[in-house]
């Protein structure tokens, strides 16, 4: 199926029906795989996938990787003869295997495996260490009730454990200490873990936002892996953080923050102005916010990466920074437009005064301190801090003049203005003059022969023709000729028009790779920003194609990826899978089409 056929099914079906939790839980269970969407629980650092027969249970951990984190390499059911018993249904609060025995979670840091009835007793022996003298055991040769179903698994180390399920309710529960150790022990609590879990799922589901029927089932997947990706950081008195995946990006990154919370917004807005607040939360002295909060503190500067990457993350190249000092690193400017849009769904005018203190100086620090070359425009001073750290734009010598931040600093200082009009607790005019001088530079940009924003490494013109070109269309502000020029590049099949758009470098371009990080690939964060720009220069028709040509893309790619491949339409090889700010994103653009839906009808 073409994208274009995509977009006509999805259009064509526009009926809007209100859904219960469980049938929410139902349509997301339908995607839980175990091998793109592992089983797990908010706030839990505990994930389990399918592995043979059976699953493999990993922990999530900050600059970790799953291999690191194993905690048990298999965990498989066996009937009374030894054979395997099948999964044969996954739900976010269970694994039922066939046979009648379920895995569940007992809390954030244990899982429980048992049958659906009532359980007497058990029997555990270890491979080296003969029988287990838990309470609640029984002598491996012992006894009566035998159901013949046994539970086995085997640690990184090499120690098989068996645990034979005695009577219709036995069960064993796995303790995951935060070393990755297991200990276990008899459960007579697993029908009540099973009845918690399941309420825990079933209250973050009665908060997931209706939608149009033919964009509810992946909804409700998005939703899942935004509750999926809460982690606690004890920290910071265990903030909830919905991280960009537990795996591999166990932190709350600046930038992922910003898009998770408006995807957040439409169902939980306490907890999507909660990601702001731990965004917000660690400025420098001068207001630069940090890249990343994560549960060993903050990453800020090049000095906070492990030992091993500092050297070659440094600002070597650079004409006009010196090599050998901190770089600091950040994300782009979009924290005043997450605020508006999470304050629009839910007022809490105190909090957001609060906010905005830290955002002005953040916005200052732009200016005061990344503006490396003097010219008035900010520069990045290093790839990190734009967001598309593989961009082609970043190939030559840093620091590197980006028309996406010069859009997204005029479209911060409009922002911070109209809140200063709200609040009146700052000079609207001022913010509204360095807009109109930002953009005025911003426009120095664009290149009419080429027909782009180009960007420029070090003070010299960079011709790769890439996603962030059409940022500045969220200005709303750019002359109509260039709009109309930016329009044509999205139509244009030797540029933007790939099968399934838009991707983040040009299909002509000599950079163009299909499965390469930021280089080809098709994310939906420069998508939805590019809806935004369209919408904002008056382009809307346009603009709703390309959000319904979005959402296509994530349902025929299977779910919210981290990048997916523009010509195929599916993940890229590389990329995540249960990605936080693209499920936060198809939620974001689900509910805004079917409200337009809604209108229309």
């Amino acid at each position: 199926m073409t994208a274009a056929e995509s977009v006509g099914r999805v259009g064509a079906q526009r009926r809007i029906e209100t859904p219960d939790a469980t049938t929410l839980a139902a349509l997301a269970g339908e995607h839980l795989d175990l091998v793109r969407a592992p089983f797990t629980l908010p706030r839990s650092r505990v994930l389990v996938f399918r592995e043979g027969d059976g699953v493999r249970v990993h922990t999530s951990e900050y600059e970790r990787t799953l291999a690191e984190c194993r905690v048990l390499d298999s965990l498989v059911v066996r009937d009374a003869s030894g054979g395997p018993l099948a999964i044969t249904r996954v739900l976010p609060h269970v694994i039922e295997f066939g046979g009648g025995v379920d895995l569940t979670f007992a809390g954030p840091g244990a899982l429980t495996v048992g049958r659906v009835a009532a359980p007497e007793a058990m029997r555990i022996e270890t491979s080296d260490e003969g029988l287990d003298t838990h309470a609640g055991a029984r002598s491996s040769t012992g006894g009566s009730g035998s159901t013949g179903v046994t539970v086995e698994w085997t640690t990184p180390d090499g120690v098989l454990t068996r645990v034979e399920l005695d009577d219709d309710t036995a069960a064993v529960r796995l303790d995951i200490g935060a070393d990755r150790m297991v200990r276990h022990e008899a459960s007579g609590t697993h029908l009540a873990d099973l009845a918690a879990t399941e309420a825990i799922w079933l209250d973050w589901f009665a908060r997931c936002p209706v939608v149009r029927s033919d964009l509810q089932s992946m909804t409700a997947f998005c939703w899942w892996v935004l509750g999926a990706n809460i982690v606690e950081l004890p920290a910071l008195g265990n903030a909830r953080a919905v991280v960009p995946s537990k795996i591999g990006y166990v932190g709350l990154w600046q930038w992922d923050a910003y898009f998770i919370a408006v995807g957040l917004r439409h169902g939980d807005p306490a907890l999507a102005r909660e990601q702001l607040e731990i965004a917000f939360r660690f400025p420098s002295g001068d207001g630069q916010l940090p890249d990343v909060v994560h549960e060993h503190g903050v990453l800020a500067t090049s000095d906070d990466l492990p030992p091993g990457d500092r050297e070659n993350l440094r600002r070597a190249g650079s004409a006009v920074a010196d090599p050998s000092a901190p770089v600091p690193l950040t994300k782009p400017p979009l924290a005043a437009w997450a605020l508006a849009k999470v304050l629009d769904v839910e007022a809490a005018d105190e909090w957001g005064r609060r906010q905005l203190a830290t955002i002005r100086r953040s916005q200052d620090w732009w200016f005061a301190a990344s503006d490396l070359d003097g010219d008035g425009l900010p520069e990045y001073g290093h790839p990190y801090s734009s967001g598309l750290d593989d961009s082609p734009i970043f190939d030559g010598p840093l620091p590197t003049t980006s028309p996406d931040l010069g859009a997204y600093l005029v479209l911060q200082d409009l922002e911070l203005a109209r809140f200063a009009d709200c609040f009146g607790d700052a000079d609207a005019a001022a913010h509204r003059l360095r807009a109109e001088r930002t953009f005025g530079l911003l426009m120095e940009l664009w290149d009419d022969e080429l027909g782009l924003f180009a960007a420029r490494a070090a003070g010299a013109e960079v011709v790769s023709d890439t996603v962030v070109g059409l940022m500045p269309l969220l200005t709303g502000s750019l002359p109509e000729a260039i709009v109309d020029r930016l329009v044509a590049a999205l139509a244009d099949e030797r540029r933007f028009a790939a099968a399934w758009a838009v991707p983040t470098v040009a299909l002509d371009d000599p950079d163009f790779s299909p499965e390469r990080m930021w280089r080809g690939p098709v994310w939906v964060n420069t998508n939805a920003l590019v809806v935004e720009g369209l919408r904002a220069s008056g382009r809307i028709g346009l603009a709703r194609d390309l959000a319904e040509r979005t959402v296509a893309l994530v349902m025929h790619g299977g779910g919210p990826h981290e990048y997916f491949n523009p010509l195929t339409g599916e993940k890229a090889a590389t990329a995540t899978t249960a990605f936080g700010w693209s499920a936060a994103l198809f939620v974001d653009l689900a509910v805004e089409l079917s409200s337009e839906t809604t209108s229309v009808e």
